[in-house]
């Protein structure tokens, strides 16, 4: 069995709607409170660093999985959504919901391209952070895969 630590530094040097610093490996930002919690909205905060988890997740693993399958590509982009409800001063993260375009190549047979559709799937339940927030917050996927010169 292998472990990797991964680890963070934080600076808060102040009150809630004061403005802190995250270091860790390649990430170093400000962070605070978004403004739509009433916060000054400097940096990134929880709200995006879990979606963005999440989403980074989700994609790296689309792509390995593909990759191993052989499966090409012409493009892999995705949008990504989260909502967090507010209900009686109670913040919970309810869901994210990912909406990847997936672009095979023109040629691409119907068995690979039915493959595909199914990797896009699997790629979620495969994700390491989809695994981690499972039971917690629902996650949703729209996804969209196409030959080359289709239209949606």
């Amino acid at each position: 069995m292998a472990e990797h630590i991964f680890k963070l530094k934080a600076d808060w040097p102040g009150h809630r709607n004061d403005v802190g610093e995250i270091e860790s490996g390649n990430l170093k930002t400000k962070i605070s409170i978004p403004p739509e919690m009433d916060g000054p909205g400097i940096g990134t905060n929880p709200d995006e660093m879990l979606l963005g988890a999440a989403a980074t997740c989700y994609i790296i693993t689309l792509a390995a999985m593909l990759e191993r399958s052989g499966i090409d590509k012409e493009s892999l982009t995705m949008d990504s959504e989260a909502t967090v409800d507010v209900t009686n001063g109670v913040f919970t993260y309810k869901r994210i919901v990912h909406k990847p375009r997936l672009v095979l190549a023109a040629g691409t047979d119907e068995k690979k391209l039915s493959l595909a559709r199914r990797l896009t799937e699997k790629a979620e339940s495969s994700c390491m952070i989809s695994r981690a927030i499972k039971g917690n917050v629902e996650i949703g996927l729209e996804a969209e895969v196409l030959r080359a010169g289709e239209t949606d």
